[in-house]
């Protein structure tokens, strides 16, 4: 890059930076505080961004938006209904047909067994399509369970959280999940999938529902998550500046997300501002498919700023360590980028350190969303932990 060209990125990184600060001081002062954050965290992002012009990154992104197949895969739909009465959408892949179903129980009865069932638990302001690539390659081989977190995807927005104006705890979360089990998996073996909230909701559900892991958990994966302790992740940042952060935030989101409407259109005006932070804090290699990316980015941004607001307490509240003991007695597959911002590495073997059983994966040049950046990596991963449960074949 010569020198001109240098000087023009500069000033567009600048240019990026004002209009984003700009946008957000419009939503008032706590937005421009969370605008100024962001422009500082985006801006090393941004350069890389900025050999194409603003008018093709729309076209690209308007390509990818309409013809991207990331995300696309449907199951059959299902509704389970928390506590609180927030319904929660799932889908579920099926091995057998209906035929073939009915064909098992005349040869055993009462004694058909129940196969294998995989229920997926997805991460914080994504949705259960973010297991694209692993929902493909297990589509015909075990049955399998997807679904969305309250107030994600297709699930409804949390009755709690809207009528009684309650937080979000994990351990709500771990109470859905049972409700989405009861629901979609009501018997047979089940290996438990959860990546970082998800694998906070998962551990949840073992700690309120210890039977429920005994008596039908074959095997358990905890991809890119925490027992506890996130109140100390820095995200890459000084440290200085992230306790600063940290003070004003959770004021920040509460403000924010009591003018909703008026925050959504500063997100929408900076889209380009706010993918490079999407981008640094998902992935760690240079060489992301740009499909890859805007997929990511589609999810995120999906999550409306009320939703981020009201899920943000409970991570620091969340410390699920003596959790894990209902684990032990089965396999599991504890994995994470070894260049994870959100949730790091360490967190990881903190948990392997806790099950000294579990196999450890930490994937070189991999950020927090391990299972888009190198989805071969986690799949395989998850083939050799169902074959060990018996789930599907070897060989």
């Amino acid at each position: 890059m010569g020198e001109g060209s240098t000087g023009a990125a500069a000033a567009e990184v600048a240019d990026v930076v004002v209009r984003g600060a700009t946008t957000w001081r419009r939503a008032g002062l706590a937005g421009a505080a969370i605008g100024v954050v962001a422009a500082g965290a985006a801006a090393g992002v941004a350069i890389e961004r900025l050999t194409v012009g603003r008018g093709m990154r729309k076209k690209a992104r308007l390509a990818l938006d309409a013809a991207g197949p990331y995300g696309s895969l449907r199951g059959m739909p299902g509704t389970a209904y928390a506590e609180d009465g927030t319904e929660l959408a799932y889908e579920v892949e099926e091995v057998e047909s209906d035929a073939q179903a009915a064909r098992r129980r005349r040869l055993f009865g009462r004694r058909a067994p129940a196969p294998v069932t995989v229920v997926f638990s997805h991460g914080y302001c994504l949705n259960q399509d973010s297991w694209h690539f692993q929902r493909a390659a297990l589509r015909g081989v075990v049955r399998c369970v997807y679904w969305d977190q309250r107030s994600h995807g297709r699930s409804g927005r949390g009755v709690a959280q809207v009528r009684d104006r309650e937080p979000v705890s994990i351990d709500q979360l771990g109470r859905d999940l049972k409700a989405v089990i009861d629901a979609a998996a009501p018997e047979g073996p089940l290996v438990l999938v959860g990546h970082s909230m998800g694998g906070m909701t998962t551990m949840a559900l073992a700690d309120q529902f210890p039977d429920l892991i005994r008596e039908r958990v074959a095997a358990v994966a905890l991809v890119g998550t925490s027992s506890g302790g996130l109140g100390e992740v820095n995200f890459g940042l000084p440290v200085a500046g992230v306790n600063a952060v940290r003070r004003v935030l959770p004021g920040v989101l509460r403000a924010l997300g009591s003018q909703a409407e008026l925050v959504e259109r500063g997100r929408r005006a900076t889209s380009d501002l706010f993918a490079g932070v999407i981008k640094r804090y998902s992935f760690s290699s240079r060489d992301v498919d740009p499909a890859v990316a805007r997929f990511a980015e589609r999810m995120i941004e999906s999550t409306p700023i009320d939703v981020v607001a009201e899920y943000y307490p409970a991570f620091n509240d969340h410390d699920k360590a003596e959790a894990l003991k209902h684990f032990a007695a089965v396999p599991v597959l504890v994995l994470a980028g070894d260049e994870d911002l959100v949730t790091p590495s360490g967190h990881s073997e903190v948990i392997a350190g806790l099950l000294p059983d579990a196999e450890l994966v930490l994937v070189p040049d991999a950020g927090h969303l391990v299972m888009l950046e190198h989805p071969e990596a986690v799949t395989d991963r998850l083939a050799d932990l169902l074959a060990r449960t018996g789930a599907v074949a070897t060989g």
